[in-house]
């Protein structure tokens, strides 16, 4: 439990072949089933306050309350995703923390001295989304995430469809 942020939400692996890591999960880890959004559509983005166009695929996953997300970058375009992989580094990548009342949580982060190293928004105001700069070693960065509109909704159906999950249909397009 951070004492900033909260509970833990979700881990956050950035892969190469989203295909090959959703199979790992699901035929080595037995987790699933998988939610894949092969084109994530943003309202915005920016990365280092600049604006920037990532072309993500994401496949989103849980395992008991830890949702697992899986992005795979499919561009050049600057993001936090492609300093990490320029690194050398695929895997875990960012933890997020999932808030009712983003605005307030972005603000007390931001007072604390943390800085924003990309965020965006997806399905409007309440799709909003930030990652600090926080990697003091791979697997650090700190997401914060809105969960407060449609995109609360739909990571509870993904984690209580995989409550009850029976290996079939493991991966589903969303």
């Amino acid at each position: 439990m951070s004492r900033i942020f909260g509970a833990v939400c979700q881990n956050g692996y950035v892969v190469r072949d989203i295909d090959g890591a959703m199979k790992h999960w699901i035929e080595v880890m037995g987790v699933g089933p998988w939610f894949y959004i092969e084109r994530v559509k943003m309202d915005w983005f920016r990365h280092r306050g600049a604006d920037s166009s990532p072309e993500v695929s994401i496949a989103l996953a849980n395992s008991g309350d830890l949702q697992i997300e899986l992005i795979q970058q499919r561009n050049d375009a600057p993001s936090m995703y492609k300093e990490f992989l320029d690194a050398g580094h695929e895997g875990l990548q960012h933890m997020s923390y999932w808030s009712r009342d983003y605005q307030a949580l972005y603000d007390k982060a931001l007072q604390l001295g943390f800085k924003v190293g990309h965020e965006g928004q997806i399905g409007g105001p309440q799709g909003r989304f930030a990652y600090f700069d926080t990697q003091a070693h791979p697997g650090t960065v700190v997401e914060i995430s809105d969960i407060s509109g449609g995109k609360g909704r739909f990571f509870e159906k993904i984690r209580t469809i995989a409550g009850t999950w029976d290996g079939s249909d493991p991966i589903r397009r969303v």
